[in-house]
């Protein structure tokens, strides 16, 4: 399964959790009836629409399984001959994985389908909803063609175009970058007092940038075109901005003013030929509004005060989010976001970098774990923070990670590879900084090259290659390793000698010496979290005989065996075949 189709297939998973942020925000509205003075705010119903769009567009995110709690679906890998389990291969070849993926195809062709099917439904969907706004603007720019300017005073609406068009229209303000604003000259039977009081309601519009928030909920209503209740927000958003103006045009008014003010909306709703329904604008006295509007004109709810309303209305609106979120199933998916097995053996010529061996998923990214300690050893010594196998010494200290016993004491560069202490590694990091890391990083051209860390943590200088954001190949690792062996990263002789110097070492009994460096990791699942079932084992480095040097990366998802790690479990299977591979040279 291609990255795209996962892809496609976490977009059909976002719009169905859209859905469900929109049933609870539609909820959340019945609640509101009940409490008037929070639908007078236009703020609500813009933050409800933006809470729909938030939990479509972080249920895309790749992390966003961290925020869920309902297990995840799972597209199972089949079954391996004979019963046995994926995990259980230890080199399946290139060949066998594409078989595998395409048998995962196969054996679930209707979650593709659906999740090509949406987007091409989504699509179609989408451009209807653009040609309707298309249709729209060319509709109101052609009634303002037919007309021409009306007087107004300049100081009243500074910028603003006013033009009089013989059309049984109501007053009408439309146009987000150059406002213009529809008179029909059937307003002049109106007394002065009345039109007085219907063009300073449009004229409100402009003031409270209601064109601005009115452009805002309509970009979401076609972006989430398939979400009816988005529509429905977008509408009580006009509606609530109806209301305040009304409320500013007659505030401190006499209550004659108010009857008057009525009687003008009544006479125009007689005047008009039918509402102009378009999005793009204000105007329009529906019949089906119109009595609620003189009911609030004749007995005003007293406004609450904005920013304790805003304020309950994000806090539940967030509560909305955050149950759609946790409620929305994730995705898990073999060799795409959570591959069910994964192997890999790569050992290439250093010098011509021709494969000697390459067998499995090489090309697979997961985290580096300590194996990125190689990396980090020649920018601590080609940066200076490191000065040689014995200085500096670091003391530990209270809070830095002590998961293993040796970890808990004095540490100098040699111990800080033999044992893999994470605390120290972080203090090389540390000391060079966040632009320093990255610029190695990207030097190095390793892996992803993402330090950013976990989302939201800012913790890529310290924890970015610890099943965080950094990921890298075997195959890339070979690479990476080779341009170290033959010293064509720009970094100084020092870094390539120390780091040559504290690598652990081992010298094999057909007489190669092999340097390498072990690397475990907890295998991450669809929600987030570490499965303790599972273990990322690593290692990788060169092996040298007179002048022959072959790099090599092993890389297996093994399950875990009580206290043991996999790093050191992997390196003695491989060292205990390597003899033979390098005999067969």
């Amino acid at each position: 399964m291609s990255p795209l189709d996962h892809f496609l297939i976490r977009l059909l998973l976002a719009s169905a959790g859209c859905l469900a942020a929109g049933l609870g925000v539609a909820l959340l509205m019945l609640l509101v009836r009940r409490l008037p003075r929070f639908g007078l705010q236009r703020s609500t119903w813009l933050l409800g629409q933006l809470t729909i769009a938030a939990a479509f567009l972080v249920m895309l995110l790749p992390h966003s399984e961290r925020l869920r709690l309902v297990p995840p679906i799972e597209i199972d890998a089949p079954a391996a001959a004979g019963g046995q389990s994926p995990l259980a291969a230890s080199s399946p070849g290139p060949a066998s994985t594409g078989k595998a993926a395409a048998a995962v195809a196969a054996q679930h062709p209707w979650q593709l389908h659906a999740a090509r099917a949406w987007l091409a439904i989504y699509l179609l969907g989408l451009a209807w909803m653009v040609r309707r706004l298309f249709l729209a603007r060319q509709m109101l720019h052609r009634l303002a063609r037919t007309g021409s300017p009306a007087g107004l005073p300049g100081t009243l609406a500074p910028g603003l175009d006013v033009i009089e068009v013989d059309a049984p229209i109501s007053p009408m303000l439309f146009g987000l970058f150059r406002p213009c604003l529809l008179l029909p000259r059937h307003l002049h039977q109106f007394d002065p007092a009345q039109q007085a009081m219907i063009v300073e309601h449009e004229l409100t519009h402009l003031r409270r940038r209601d064109l601005h928030w009115m452009s805002a909920g309509l970009v979401l209503e076609t972006l989430f075109w398939f979400n009816p209740v988005m529509r429905l927000l977008r509408c009580r958003l006009s509606w609530a901005q109806e209301l305040g103006c009304d409320r500013d045009v007659l505030a401190g008014r006499a209550p004659a003013h108010r009857k008057t003010y009525a009687a003008a909306l009544l006479l125009q709703l007689r005047l008009q030929h039918r509402p102009l329904h378009a999005a793009l604008a204000f105007g329009g006295v529906d019949a089906s509004t119109l009595g609620a509007r003189i009911s609030l004109m004749r007995e005003p709810v007293a406004a609450t005060d904005s920013r304790r309303t805003r304020l309950a209305a994000a806090g539940a609106l967030g509560l909305v989010l955050a149950g759609s979120l946790a409620l929305q199933p994730a995705l898990s998916l073999p060799g795409a976001a959570a591959p069910q097995a994964l192997s890999c053996t790569a050992i290439s010529d250093a010098a011509s970098g021709a494969w000697l061996m390459h067998a499995g998923q090489c090309d697979q990214r997961v985290t580096p774990a300590s194996t990125f300690n190689i990396p980090i050893s020649l920018m601590g010594y080609d940066s200076g923070v490191l000065v040689d196998a014995h200085a500096p010494v670091l003391p530990f200290a209270p809070g830095y990670p002590d998961w293993i016993a040796s970890w808990r004491q004095p540490t100098a560069p040699t111990g800080w590879l033999s044992n893999s202490v994470l605390w120290y590694a972080q203090q090389i990091t540390t000391r060079l900084g966040e632009a320093r890391f990255g610029d190695y990083v990207s030097r190095f051209g390793y892996g992803n090259q993402d330090v950013s860390g976990d989302p939201g943590k800012r913790n890529g200088l310290t924890m970015s290659w610890v099943g965080s954001s950094l990921a890298i190949s075997a195959d890339e690792q070979v690479r990476f390793l080779r341009a170290v062996v033959n010293r064509q990263l720009p970094l100084s002789p020092a870094a390539y000698d120390m780091t040559s110097r504290i690598m652990p070492s081992q010298r094999l009994a057909n007489g190669w010496t092999v340097y390498g460096k072990t690397g475990t990791a907890p295998y991450v699942g669809p929600d987030g979290k570490d499965d303790p079932a599972l273990q990322y084992g690593w290692y990788v480095g060169w092996a040298s005989q007179g002048a022959r040097t072959v790099v090599f990366a092993r890389l297996v998802l093994t399950r875990r065996h009580g206290d043991d790690h996999a790093g050191p479990r992997l390196k003695k299977a491989f060292l205990a075949e390597l003899p033979r591979h390098l005999d067969a040279l």
